[in-house]
């Protein structure tokens, strides 16, 4: 028997469950409160570069998976409503939860029955939100009976440019669950994924997210501050060290090497957002987290140091090429991009003849920076060419040969990669 499952938000984590569960036989429904973004998913259009999904959107639409811009009726007829939206973070770093509460009321204007439903909360939210804020907002909100709604949440941990393997082959399921029937019925979902299914307290699984990503953003800004000593001291082969660093027998086999290494500090979505968020939310409960206040610190000001150490052997006639404008490579990601941030640190100080490339980013990268001193260009060839300096800021493979092609080049490998 097919499973009903209604998603409310279709961005990177949404639209990556909702195909999903629909390439795994279940029955599902995807809403966006953005209308254009739902036109497009419908005519078959991925709205981010992710590899897979384009392959994975034609496979399922208009059968397994349905684009809906009536999730009221939908939610009817599911048995689980995912909520995927955002939760940015605020000036002061506490995650904002108003399109989670957006999205509990629209599921809670879609029925009045006696059927059972969990509405699973995927978006990424600080411990005790399940059930300090959430299940307080929905018994105070609405006072028609509710015994049949159950409520879980189900942290994701989905890299961007990996996130169609992370999700069909995830390493562990952990959900927040605290009735035996929500419990039972997201073990049942989930049976056929091969991977333990881990059944833990609202807070435990909200606390992992940021575990996780607290720590790997912790481990990116040790390597970079380790790398600035390295830097200062002098006569240290960074790339060398760190090479040397990860043939610890204790890495072997471990992807989390890339985290472990330096470069001009984190970006995207995640790691930033989420290590503020932990840190407001340890300020909240009296506990000053100083590794995690470093953390954001040595992250943010990684930008000023490498455009400083930049701007110490060239000078403002000089035409500055950025390569790479994603904040990794295989992504077109360019939120918190240190590209951007070395862009405007470097205008600062006057440097502002800059010209960029990147291979897939460029667009998306216009979009959200308006920079109009940048000249954007469509070759790494030409950009190489006529630039004075050349600034590698993320490490696509189609930039590895620079190095010895343009040696006559002021080079700056940002991400020690060259």
């Amino acid at each position: 028997m097919k499973n009903v499952i209604t998603i409310f938000g279709l961005g990177f984590v949404g639209l990556t469950t909702g195909l999903g569960f629909a390439e795994k036989g279940n029955k599902v429904f995807g809403y966006d409160i953005d209308k254009k973004r739902n036109e497009n998913i419908a005519k078959g259009n991925i709205p981010f570069m992710e590899p897979m999904l384009d392959k994975i959107l034609k496979k399922n639409l208009n059968n397994n998976f349905v684009v809906t811009n009536n999730p009221q009726n939908c939610v009817k007829e599911s048995d689980f409503i995912f909520i995927c939206v955002g939760t940015p973070f605020s000036d002061d770093g506490s995650a904002n939860l108003d399109y989670v509460f957006n999205a509990i009321d629209e599921v809670l204007t879609g029925f009045e029955d006696d059927k059972k439903r969990v509405i699973v909360v995927k978006s990424t939210v600080p411990p005790s939100t399940t059930k300090t804020k959430l299940i307080p907002y929905i018994n105070e909100k609405y006072d028609f009976n509710y015994r049949n709604l159950l409520i879980a949440n189900n942290p994701e941990f989905l890299r961007e440019g990996k996130c169609w393997n992370d999700f069909i082959n995830p390493d562990r399921i952990i959900c927040g669950v605290e009735d035996i029937k929500a419990k039972n019925m997201l073990e049942d979902l989930y049976k056929n994924f091969e991977a333990p299914f881990l059944g833990v307290t609202f807070n435990t699984a909200e606390f992992i997210k940021y575990l996780s990503n607290s720590l790997l953003a912790t481990m990116i800004s040790f390597s970079n501050e380790m790398s600035i000593i390295a830097d200062l001291t002098g006569d240290i082969n960074i790339k060398e060290s760190f090479n040397i660093l990860h043939m610890d027998k204790r890495w072997d086999n471990c992807n989390m090497k890339s985290y472990v290494y330096p470069g001009c500090g984190y970006g995207g979505y995640c790691l930033p957002k989420d290590t503020k968020s932990m840190f407001y939310h340890s300020k909240n409960l009296g506990y000053e987290p100083k590794i995690l206040e470093n953390v954001i610190n040595i992250n943010e000001n990684m930008s000023k140091y490498m455009s400083d150490k930049i701007i110490s052997f060239i000078e403002p006639k000089d035409k500055i090429a950025i390569l790479g404008l994603s904040f990794k490579p295989e992504s077109d990601d360019v939120r918190e991009s240190p590209a951007a941030k070395i862009i405007e640190c470097l205008s600062c100080e006057g440097y502002t003849n800059i010209i960029a490339y990147d291979p897939i980013a460029i667009d998306q990268f216009q979009k959200c920076y308006e920079y109009d001193y940048v000249q954007y260009c469509d070759n790494l060839n030409e950009t190489c060419k006529e630039a004075d300096c050349l600034v590698v800021v993320t490490a696509w493979e189609e930039f590895g040969k620079i190095n010895s092609k343009y040696c006559s080049k002021k080079l700056f490998d940002l991400r020690y990669f060259l």
